[in-house]
């Protein structure tokens, strides 16, 4: 039986089974081992360094050996010797090294982390030629997003636009404008251009100051997400639903405030905010009209005739008759487009951007486009050079290598545009699924909105294959089938939901990439 002991007799703690004690010398804590020692000690460690600056540190007593032996670890800079490897260490840092205190836990990572030398920089070796460079630059200045230091060629639409803002504003007005054309004509950066010039004037003090809000409907994944936009432009808040941004919203536009700036609201791509009732677009137009409001929109959309199209009475009386419409630009528009851009910059030959604005005008007047095309002739060019200059010469006699973008390389990049996988697809279609997009981009025509639904579509086909010589009696199975097949290859996106008259059909690509491959190709009776 073991041995009780007496009430008494005070009990020893940690104490080991030889006898043998180790007092901490910090507080009163008797160890049963020296690594338990030592693990108590750097509790305390972990202690004073967690505290903070103005804590007072206690001061912590490493056990040294009191006589030399052969046993213990000894200090490479002086001939003390130490009971165990972290009071030899903290001793280093301490006495001989210096340096911020840190955990011991933390301490003992950063001991153990390899030392990883700085990674160098390494550079792409690229053609080290004048036309390397001026290449680059004319690419930079070609890209779409590059914003132009001028837009030529809409000098009157940015005058109209202009001045029907400034009147607005200096009335402290409301009022809308309606810009239509087809893509890539420039309607947007006018916009933007005459807001620049506008908030130049304001600057000057000639304008009272007002708010600017952009918003484009292709960001919104709902139509009535707009007001959300429109409240965030207005106050900065973040989180507000779509109803309660238009109730705040009407009241802010119904009742005059004493401080309130006027607003200048521009929404690009109009269609798309197209509802069943229209709601949207009734309040969007009938705010401008409020006498307290000082509300300005200006709407863009793709087609001109859209108000008469699609909206009803009551919302198209309230947009008015304020309109600009953007026509497709010449050949000779474009050909001054691409010259304005690479100004300064002569790295194409005149007939090469010569072509490319007449090829681009006959389709469609996209001035985008034209811009893609000379960036791709220029990608074209500077690979050909690169390769010139890594190819090894045979003869002693170097050939001159034409860095100038010429006929050869324009060629190439109008082959790759008007050939794009989504060109060929459609190309590659039977004959009843090219008159299924034939009769989408007639729909399109007939209202400017690019989507349609199952029903409508099935009356287009039918009167497309009535012009063609067909016959007119399609069945609608036969329809499903080619929409669906459309619609795998990505060339149509279709509602997902059950098959029925009402299943919504939008085109996945650009109606002039659709009217490009329709106008060469022989589509089947």
């Amino acid at each position: 039986m073991s041995k009780t002991p007496s009430k008494g007799t005070p009990q020893r703690k940690h104490v080991g089974t030889r006898g043998k004690s180790f007092p901490c010398s910090i507080c009163s804590t008797v160890c049963r081992s020296k690594n338990d020692l030592d693990d108590h000690l750097e509790e305390h460690d972990f202690e004073t360094s967690s505290e903070g600056p103005t804590t007072p540190k206690k001061k912590i007593v490493r056990t040294k050996l009191s006589t030399p032996r052969s046993t213990g670890y000894q200090c490479k800079d002086c001939t003390e010797r130490f009971h165990s490897k972290n009071d030899l260490q903290m001793h280093i840092e301490e006495d001989h090294n210096p340096v911020k205190q840190v955990p011991s836990k933390a301490r003992k990572s950063l001991l153990t982390k390899p030392v990883t030398t700085p990674r160098r920089e390494v550079r792409r070796s690229v053609a080290p030629s004048y036309g390397s460079s001026m290449l680059e630059q004319a690419k930079a200045r070609l890209h779409v997003c590059a914003v132009p230091d001028s837009l030529p060629c809409r000098e009157e639409e940015c005058a109209q636009l202009y001045d029907f803002v400034e009147s607005k504003l200096l009335d402290g007005a409301g009022g809308c404008m309606y810009i239509s054309g087809v893509p890539g004509t420039g309607k947007t950066a006018t916009v933007r251009e005459v807001v620049r010039m506008l908030k130049d004037t304001e600057r000057s003090g000639e304008l009272p100051e007002f708010n600017f809000i952009e918003v484009n409907a292709l960001k919104l994944a709902q139509p009535k997400q707009v007001w959300v936009e429109v409240w965030r432009g207005l106050t900065g808040q973040e989180r507000i639903t779509a109803d309660h941004a238009a109730s705040l919203l009407e009241k802010r536009f119904r009742h005059p405030g004493p401080r309130r700036k006027p607003t200048l609201l521009l929404v690009d791509e109009l269609d798309l905010l197209w509802t069943r009732k229209q709601e949207i677009l009734y309040n969007l137009f009938e705010w401008p009209c409020l006498p307290s409001s000082q509300l300005i929109v200006v709407a863009i959309a793709n087609t001109m005739d859209l108000p008469e199209r699609v909206m009803m009475a009551r919302v198209a009386s309230r947009l008015g008759l304020t309109r600009v419409t953007f026509q497709p630009y010449t050949h000779h528009q474009l050909q001054e487009i691409v010259s304005s851009r690479l100004a300064g910059i002569s790295g194409f030959e005149s007939d090469a951007i010569q072509l490319v604005a007449r090829k681009v005008a006959a389709v469609s007047g996209d001035a985008r486009r034209a811009l893609d095309i000379c960036r791709r002739a220029a990608e074209f060019a500077e690979s050909d050079m690169v390769g010139a200059n890594k190819s090894p010469c045979k003869s002693p006699i170097k050939k001159p290598v034409n860095n100038l973008v010429g006929l050869r390389h324009v060629d190439l990049a109008l082959k790759e545009m008007f050939t794009s996988p989504k060109i060929m697809a459609i190309r590659c279609c039977s004959s009843v699924e090219q008159l299924v997009l034939g009769a989408v981009l007639a729909e399109y025509r007939r209202t400017g909105v690019e989507e349609t639904c199952l029903e409508r579509l099935h009356q287009q086909y039918g009167s497309l294959r009535a012009f063609q010589g067909g016959q007119n009696h399609v069945t609608l199975s036969c329809i499903i089938k080619a929409v669906n097949k459309l619609s795998g290859q990505r060339l149509l996106l279709t509602e997902p939901s059950a098959r029925h008259l009402a299943q919504r059909i939008t085109l996945n690509l650009s109606v002039q990439d659709v009217k490009f491959a329709l106008d060469t190709i022989d589509a089947a009776p």
